[in-house]
């Protein structure tokens, strides 16, 4: 990333390691590293309770890996201030930029429903994918951009009480029932069908809120604020997003649901990806404790071809790839079925962050 003019020297390490550790624990689930992981290990054992965390919560609950999906949109969120202005200084007319967001949104949003034709292996129409809510969630981020911050914000809440107004007017009982609330009925409206894990297609509405949040909190680090400022503000707004969040599940008012993105689940996840970044951005920009994060930076860098190529390709060819050898070799000598199951899912993730990194050496990097 050369630093020739005053806009591309604009970048944030942090931002690139939060996004690289973000895309890395993605790709270690297509390798198959927490499911061996935690087939290894007996039920009541500690390291059960530990990888239980990198799987999503079956429903009312927030695990860790329930983060994840906030994470990658917030990043998409904070990563467009910069990457707009490098756009509009080479370009200098927003008329291209826009339609250069469109393009962008369309891919996604094809790429998006193209990996359930995959998952199925046959041809169907399914939104559930976190390409898909991106086309979304980037589109309208991008039209709030040039408002004012009480604006997005106002639409961002203007959101999420949207959605709790369309799951309380469609089942005023029981509003977030998996399968029979307003998301499934949507779906059935749109594709004939419901999702069998309760994911509903709707979620690009609340989830946009991170992506906005992200957007604003781009343009807080490109500010000329004191970054002990910069730091505070994160740590503000993510503590009201954990208090909010957390209240109204705790209050009984709305539950956190990260299959239907309730605006409890929003709120809260969204207190954890400021305070992320809060801390990113201290190590990493302030501190300068950079030396850890290059090896996340790098996989960061791909981090739309690295999905894709995870999804596609990480746990139904490249682990199969990789267990003949581990199989091959290792079982003769007698070790262990749960063993090689983790060593074949390392093996797989190792090569995945090799692709990375030779792209990263040849310079390659697949933009959309």
């Amino acid at each position: 990333m050369s630093h020739h003019s005053q806009v591309s020297s604009l970048r944030l390490v942090s931002l690139d390691a939060y996004r690289g550790l973000t895309m890395f624990l993605l790709i270690a689930e297509a390798a198959l590293v927490y499911e061996t992981l935690l087939e290894a290990f007996p039920l009541d054992s500690f390291a059960h309770a530990f990888f239980i965390q990198f799987t999503h919560h079956p429903w009312n609950g927030l695990r860790f890996w329930d983060l994840i999906q906030p994470f990658f949109m917030f990043i998409v969120g904070v990563a467009m201030p910069f990457s707009l202005n490098k756009r509009l200084a080479i370009e200098g007319n927003s008329t291209k930029v826009t339609q250069h967001i469109l393009r962008r949104c369309l891919l996604l949003f094809l790429f998006g429903t193209g990996l359930h034709c995959i998952y199925s292996q046959k041809l169907v129409f399914e939104l559930w994918n976190v390409l898909t809510q991106l086309s979304f969630t980037i589109l309208l981020t991008y039209f709030l951009m040039r408002n004012s911050i009480k604006f997005q914000l106002g639409v961002t809440f203007g959101l999420l009480i949207l959605t709790e107004l369309l799951y309380r007017i469609y089942a005023p009982v029981s509003p977030f029932v998996m399968g029979e609330n307003f998301g499934s009925y949507v779906d059935m409206f749109l594709m004939g069908k419901i999702n069998s894990g309760g994911w509903v297609a709707i979620n690009c509405i609340p989830t946009a809120a991170h992506t906005i949040w992200g957007a604003l909190c781009g343009n807080l680090l490109l500010s000329s604020k004191k970054d002990q400022k910069k730091i505070k503000i994160l740590l503000i707004a993510g503590t009201i997003g954990l208090l909010l969040g957390y209240g109204l599940d705790l209050l009984g008012i709305t539950p956190i649901i990260k299959r239907i993105s309730t605006s409890a689940f929003v709120l809260a996840s969204g207190g954890w990806t400021l305070i992320a970044l809060a801390f990113f951005y201290w190590l990493v920009d302030i501190k300068k404790q950079q030396s850890w994060a290059w090896a996340f930076v790098i996989v960061g860098m791909n981090p739309i071809f690295i999905y894709l190529f995870a999804e596609v390709l990480g746990h139904r060819w490249l682990f199969g790839f990789v267990r003949i050898f581990t199989i091959g070799f290792l079982e003769p000598i007698g070790f262990s079925e749960a063993f090689l199951g983790i060593l074949t899912a390392l093996l797989t993730l190792g090569a995945m962050w090799y692709l990375c990194y030779f792209l990263y050496k040849k310079r390659i990097f697949f933009k959309i």
